[in-house]
């Protein structure tokens, strides 16, 4: 199975506000209350998986298999956080992206991710046979 339907070139962007809740004091990835970092490339993952949500076939999904960042500034509380993925290249069922963040006044992060086709019926079953 390839993924004739993405192309290089294919963005989306997703945006979300700092809340106490994403913070790296809340979320235990630090001790200060502005966005964390976990949250960040969660945006970002978000951001690439609703990009090929509705171009992949019944039955299957994708999973993110590589996410590299750099969380590049701070943003405080009551922001808004916006993430763009486009992809840079497609190669059978792996989907590549650069993915970055911005806040209301500069780019906070910046990286590269990589997500896979997988039927998921039997992507769940191998997890499941783990019992």
């Amino acid at each position: 199975m390839e993924l004739t339907d993405v192309e290089v070139g294919l963005k989306n962007v997703v945006t979300e506000e700092v809340t106490q809740a994403k913070t790296a004091q809340a979320m235990g990835s630090g001790s200060l209350p502005v966005y964390a970092t976990p949250a960040m490339t969660c945006l970002m993952e978000k951001a690439a998986t609703e990009a090929l949500e509705s171009l992949v076939p019944a039955g299957w999904t994708t999973v993110g298999i590589s996410l590299h960042v750099a969380h590049k500034a701070a943003t405080p509380v009551g922001m808004k956080v916006r993430a763009e993925a486009e992809v840079t290249a497609v190669e059978g069922r792996k989907v590549t992206f650069t993915v970055r963040a911005f806040d209301d006044a500069e780019e906070i992060g910046v990286g590269t991710h990589e997500r896979f086709a997988v039927q998921k019926e039997k992507f769940l079953n191998k997890a499941q046979a783990k019992h």
